[in-house]
């Protein structure tokens, strides 16, 4: 363990004047960044601990959508009524993940934050450019059955590994982050997240010092039908091989509105919008998500390895639209 300093701070003004130390780390509930440590992957010189700032409220907005606090747990995110009844999808996908203990401590902003589980990223040995830029991408050519298939470039074919992110993706959330100048500004959730490109070190577009403060989602548009469906190497506890995060709006027997996004493929939770576009006005059968599956999946570039996640990902749309449209 290399040495560091730890500052607790009451308010957003204090964690931005603190951030301003070069190596600062925001501390939410620790559950990804001190493994890091441990590892010697990540090596903060200070760790600001945020997870006790006042951004810990749900509450309802004049557009009939509700912004969530950065700070408060996935666990009583789930678990909130408001969430429960107006966005089952969100709280779904958020007790798929991880343990409740886990959930307990997990922050959500830290949770939007955590860093991709491929070894080579957490085994200092290997080369891997996005923990040490300019030194190759260890999996590119090596094991990468569980790596990308949309959006790698040869710097990087990692995957992001959460799953709360995936349903922000299909719900169409926006995030609100706070500069170290303390403007504030607010971008989609799909914005917040980079391909890797000329820089596969940095995982998101945030700026030095940034910090997430809120997630705003849009008025509910899939209380009644949605799904998560995670499919991994083990029943519980495990990272998604491919996930997929569904939700449909009916109206006079055709699908009026969709929410489609996928986890485990991707640098990013992965939008379908040509296999939303395609379902759009559409009558819900299991031939039309079949279909979707298919669309889905069709600009996918696998891997020497991870070829198996193309048929999954196909059947895992047609899987999750069906069992969307089945609730209620």
């Amino acid at each position: 363990m290399r040495p560091f300093t730890y500052q607790y701070v009451a308010d957003t003004e204090a964690a931005l004047a603190a951030a301003t130390v070069e190596g600062a780390k925001y501390l939410g509930g620790g559950t990804n960044l001190l493994d890091l440590m441990k590892e010697d992957v990540e090596r903060p010189t200070q760790l600001i601990e945020v997870a006790d700032l006042p951004h810990q409220q749900v509450t309802r907005n004049d557009d009939g959508g509700y912004t969530i606090g950065a700070m408060l747990s996935n666990s009583a995110t789930a678990n909130h009524p408001k969430i429960r009844n107006n966005y089952p999808l969100l709280s779904m996908t958020m007790l798929a993940a991880a343990t409740a203990q886990i959930r307990n401590m997990a922050t959500n902003g830290g949770n939007l934050l955590q860093r991709t589980r491929c070894p080579y990223f957490y085994e200092t040995s290997m080369p891997c450019n996005k923990r040490a830029p300019g030194s190759g991408c260890g999996a590119l050519n090596g094991m990468n059955a569980n790596h990308a298939v949309f959006g790698w470039s040869e710097a990087c074919v990692a995957t992001y590994p959460g799953d709360m992110a995936v349903a922000l993706a299909a719900l169409g959330a926006r995030i609100t982050v706070q500069g170290l100048d303390g403007v504030a500004r607010t971008l989609p959730i799909a914005d917040l997240y980079r391909l890797p490109g000329d820089e596969p070190e940095r995982d998101t577009t945030l700026q030095p010092g940034e910090l997430i403060t809120a997630l705003t989602l849009p008025a509910p548009a899939f209380p009644a039908h949605y799904y998560y469906l995670k499919i991994r190497e083990r029943s519980s506890y495990a990272f998604a091989l491919v996930s997929v995060a569904a939700g449909l709006a009916l109206e006079n027997g055709r699908i009026s509105e969709v929410g489609l996004a996928m986890g485990g493929v991707a640098h990013k939770p992965w939008r379908l919008t040509e296999a939303e576009d395609f379902l759009t006005g559409k009558p819900p059968s299991e031939e039309n998500f079949a279909e979707a599956g298919v669309i889905a999946m069709r600009e996918a570039r696998p891997l020497e390895h991870n070829e198996y996640k193309l048929p999954m990902g196909e059947k895992a749309v047609a899987r999750a639209l069906v069992q969307a449209y089945a609730r209620n």
